[in-house]
């Protein structure tokens, strides 16, 4: 049942949605937003739209007190918002049931498809969150899988895939619909959905690597492929993780995923990452797996994130990196790149940047000279700011990675026309 908001909403949220076009990955301008409290669809609480990059205004939101994603309650920990976009040119969405958290930056990605004949709104529904709602308790694998090296083809080191496929079901729902989603994208959906973004950050921290290294071990065990099956993880808590399409996501978790998304956990002389299963720890107890309520307390008691791991997994458990990243045309230079860095790194960013301005023209066209000065700060800082990263004007690990991330969506569509 969503919480209205004539129910206990005395605190606020943040929300800040960003709008572009599914065909060309170009950002949606003036993009009309309803947003409405799903208990109460009468009336509209907000009307934004978007400017040049896509991106609304951040608005404030009621939501919940703190104190109810703090410990498990009968209280619902956050309030439930729908989202109505139109834009001209596009068939319009409905987003139903997205979450805000008191004190919490809530990011919508939207993407709309162009407008066929119908113009009827698509509709999607977000359902309750693990931690609140009732879900299927996981069913017990071996962290370790066995490696069939004769015959079926199994990655020999961890690499990062670019995409993974999502069945949006249990393995054998034949009728559940196969979704092609970018890795730390999916990681950020399952985090979000899985564990509440008010969290300490040493706890978040856990959790992702646990649920990264789980998705990467279904990756390099092939473990679905190899029975049959051409997706690579489900959206099912009995068998994998919770993975809602069109959901919101949290900038804590985003952050988080942003600069860890290359690691994964291992044990001594076990090349595959780990199947690091984990539970509620309230409703559902498991032994030797993370209980993800355990891992707020043990934030909360200032434990490191490896410190937190090893309380559950055992103290021979280790954060690892892959050897490769799919899909990123160049690699993180090693260090953070500012004014008076020069070099191939300079000219690879300085290229990306004037690429990716073809689709975000407030980013300006920059010289390509290999030299970090005062211009490609600036469009450095610009970038950041489109993308909601920390308006530095430094090319650190995460705002490289974006870089790269937008620079394939633009280009790569680009090449198809």
């Amino acid at each position: 049942m969503p919480q209205t908001l004539s129910s206990d909403t005395p605190d606020k949220g943040r929300l800040r949605i960003h709008v572009d076009s599914a065909l060309t990955r170009s950002p949606v301008e003036n993009a009309r937003i309803r947003i409405f409290d799903t208990g109460q669809p009468e009336k509209a609480l907000e009307e934004i739209g978007t400017d040049t990059n896509g991106n609304s205004e951040t608005v404030e939101l009621p939501a919940p007190p703190i104190e109810y994603s703090m410990e498990p309650s009968e209280n619902q920990p956050y309030s439930e918002y729908t989202f109505q976009i139109q834009a001209d040119g596009f068939e319009p969405l409905s987003i139903s049931g997205a979450e805000i958290f008191s004190g919490s930056l809530a990011l919508q990605d939207v993407r709309l498809s162009p407008l066929e004949a119908s113009g009827d709104f698509q509709n999607y529904t977000i359902p309750a969150h693990t931690l609140f709602g009732n879900y299927p308790p996981k069913i017990a694998e071996a962290e370790i899988k066995p490696v069939n090296a004769s015959g079926e083809i199994v990655l020999s080191r961890v690499v990062v895939p670019e995409y993974i496929v999502v069945h949006d079901g249990s393995p054998r729902d034949s009728t559940a619909q196969d979704y092609y989603i970018r890795y730390s994208d999916y990681i950020k959906n399952v985090a979000s959905s899985e564990i509440y973004a008010t969290w300490p950050r040493a706890a978040i921290v856990a959790n992702v690597l646990a649920i990264m290294s789980f998705t990467l071990n279904r990756v390099y065990t092939e473990w679905y492929r190899n029975k049959g099956y051409s997706f690579t993880i489900t959206s099912s808590t009995a068998f994998d993780h919770k993975w809602i399409p069109n959901r919101n996501i949290f900038e804590s978790i985003s952050e988080v995923v942003d600069e860890v998304f290359a690691s994964y956990l291992s044990r001594p002389n076990v090349r595959q990452p780990i199947l690091t299963q984990y539970c509620d720890g309230q409703r559902v107890s498991c032994p030797n797996w993370l209980s993800q309520w355990g891992s707020k307390y043990l934030g909360d008691q200032n434990y490191t994130p490896v410190e937190i791991l090893r309380y559950y997994y055992g103290d021979d458990m280790y954060i690892n990196s892959a050897e490769e990243i799919s899909g990123i045309p160049a690699s993180w230079p090693g260090e953070t790149l500012d004014i008076g860095s020069r070099g191939q790194k300079v000219e690879q960013l300085q290229e990306q940047l004037n690429a990716i301005s073809n689709s975000y023209p407030l980013i300006p066209k920059i010289r390509v000279d290999g030299i970090y000065g005062e211009e490609t700060q600036r469009a450095v800082e610009i970038f950041q700011d489109i993308f909601g990263l920390p308006e530095t004007g430094e090319v650190d690990y995460r705002t490289w990675y974006k870089v790269q991330e937008i620079y394939v969506g633009v280009t790569r569509i680009a090449e198809l026309y």
